[in-house]
């Protein structure tokens, strides 16, 4: 029997390149299927984070609602103790600054009208008249302990309701300055008690003599 050497290693080289061929094939196939394992492990911390970010963004949005509960609080407390603010002192002391001094018919008076000397004698009046309610219903004490005309101190701690800086105020505390005026503070009212649905309205009633 004859053999044609040359038909070997064709068949030897279609044998090869059909194994090469299966082994790529499978080659392709184990990377397709790994990366699609890949896939799914990386979409499970993906799915975790977001979950965390949810809670994250509640705590934001209660932070913000409770500091705008507060500034409404703040408001709301301040409006209230303007709207609770008391009258019925302020307007009896008037009526008693007019019973006693008539000091309403002289600030309600065109002064321009009258003298010097007419003024000057009104306003004795209503000095003595005055000083007997500063006397009777009130006591007075200075802000300031020091004499007028003369340096003084301010500390950081000064209370602006109590000292008024006037002139070049400029920079921070401590400033000194010249004590133009003690001030003046209430330390005692002693104001009459109002009867029941007494109308503190009418500082001064109309007088009608018969």
């Amino acid at each position: 029997m004859n053999f044609d050497l040359t038909l070997i290693p064709t068949t030897f080289d279609m044998v090869h390149a059909g194994l090469a061929a299966s082994t790529v094939a499978l080659f392709i196939y184990a990377i397709a299927k790994k990366g699609k394992v890949s896939e799914k492990i990386i979409e499970k911390p993906v799915e975790k984070i977001v979950e965390v970010e949810k809670p994250v963004e509640k705590i934001v949005e209660v932070e913000k609602v409770v500091e705008v509960e507060k500034v409404v609080e703040k408001v709301v407390e301040v409006e209230s103790k303007l709207a609770t603010a008391p009258t019925d002192s302020a307007l009896q002391l008037l009526s008693l600054f007019q019973q006693e001094a008539r000091l309403i018919d002289f600030l309600q008076e065109d002064v321009t009208q009258f003298s010097d000397e007419e003024v000057g004698a009104a306003a004795r009046v209503i000095h003595s008249g005055g000083k007997k309610v500063l006397d009777e219903y009130l006591t007075l004490a200075p802000v300031r302990n020091e004499e007028e005309d003369t340096r003084v101190t301010i500390n950081e701690d000064f209370n602006p309701q109590s000292v008024r800086l006037t002139g070049n105020v400029t920079g921070q505390a401590p400033f000194t300055g010249t004590l133009i005026h003690k001030g003046w503070q209430a330390t005692e009212v002693n104001l009459p008690k109002l009867a029941e649905n007494y109308d503190a309205s009418i500082v001064a009633p109309a007088e009608v003599e018969l």
